[in-house]
């Protein structure tokens, strides 16, 4: 029985996705919950760190040295504190200033960057201390640095065996990243057959979300991140910017205002609306923009124990 829904939720979630006119990269997963077939699934714990790499790379990725000029870190924008990004316009692309987007849950995205263009986190960690618009060094570079500090060339020996090298510096940071997962979300809760988890306002809303279609590209463990669509099918949904992006994440998105690519969209009330229009060709009525809110506000999930919450305005 249990292969038999999961084939039958596969088929739906597959239909859905081609009639809304997108490119799936990546089979969606469904989930059988308190309604039954979902198209979307609990985030899971974080998996099990070594206890040595792991507070190694949660320090470099606050490591200002990391930058040529010493003053900027992974951490610069992406505050782990907060909302795993800080709330305004980051420096990765100097023409079109793309808005930053989280750290929290990129390693179920299955691809990084707004265009998609990177496939794994050490190749985003890599390219990232080279990108000139920010860090302008290179991991050779960044080694030599670290080398000169005998207490950082310590915690490397002690976690791999050796001094600093390319691979560890990488697979430290990659290490601390993979730990940044939001589980425990409300939503997530519901889905594990927690029935009191969601007001009927809220249901409500995740009915709504489905039946609009909404969930034709924002599916799956990161109700989003797994595949690439057009922007503005029906108008355009922004003012400049690549017309096709990599869908994002919708978890703890109450918390990481503003919205899409150029962050022109100050509220989610206002960036539900446009992607209505744009995406759907539906005009929204207040009640539908504020179940679906309700709804997507449920997505918020834990990071050490505590809600993830908004950044800096």
């Amino acid at each position: 029985m249990k292969k038999i829904l999961a084939a039958v939720c596969g088929v739906a979630l597959i239909a859905s996705t081609v009639a809304a006119q997108v490119s799936l990269q990546q089979e969606p997963s469904a989930h059988r919950s308190a309604e039954g077939c979902e198209p979307i699934t609990p985030i899971p714990q974080a998996p099990l760190a070594d206890s040595k790499k792991l507070p190694l790379g949660e320090r470099l990725f606050g490591d200002t040295r990391l930058s040529a000029d010493g003053t900027f870190a992974c951490a610069s924008c992406h505050d782990v504190g907060t909302n795993g990004a800080d709330g305004t316009k980051g420096r990765s692309n100097a023409s079109e200033m793309l808005d930053t987007l989280t750290v929290f849950n990129a390693p179920l995205s299955f691809r990084l960057t707004w265009e998609g263009r990177i496939r794994t986190l050490a190749e985003q960690a890599e390219a990232s201390i080279a990108n000139p618009n920010n860090m302008h060094s290179s991991v050779s570079e960044v080694i030599l640095r670290l080398k000169d500090d005998p207490a950082t060339n310590r915690m490397f020996r002690a976690a791999y065996g050796h001094d600093v090298d390319s691979d560890s510096v990488l697979d430290a940071i990659v290490t601390f990243e993979r730990s940044l997962l939001t589980p425990g979300s409300r939503f997530d809760r519901w889905l594990g057959g927690d029935t009191s988890a969601l007001t009927p306002a809220e249901l409500d809303g995740y009915r709504t979300f489905k039946a609009f279609g909404c969930s034709s590209c924002h599916q799956g463990v990161n109700v989003g991140a797994n595949l690439l669509a057009q922007q503005g099918i029906f108008r355009p949904l922004v003012m400049r910017g690549p017309t096709s992006v990599r869908v994002p994440s919708l978890r703890n998105v109450a918390e990481t205002a503003p919205y899409f690519h150029d962050g022109s969209a100050a509220t989610l009330e206002a960036a539900v609306r446009r992607m209505a229009a744009s995406q759907l060709n539906r005009t929204l009525t207040d009640d539908q923009v504020a179940s679906l809110v309700a709804f997507l506000k449920t997505l918020t999930g834990n990071y050490r124990g505590k809600p993830v919450s908004g950044g800096s305005p």
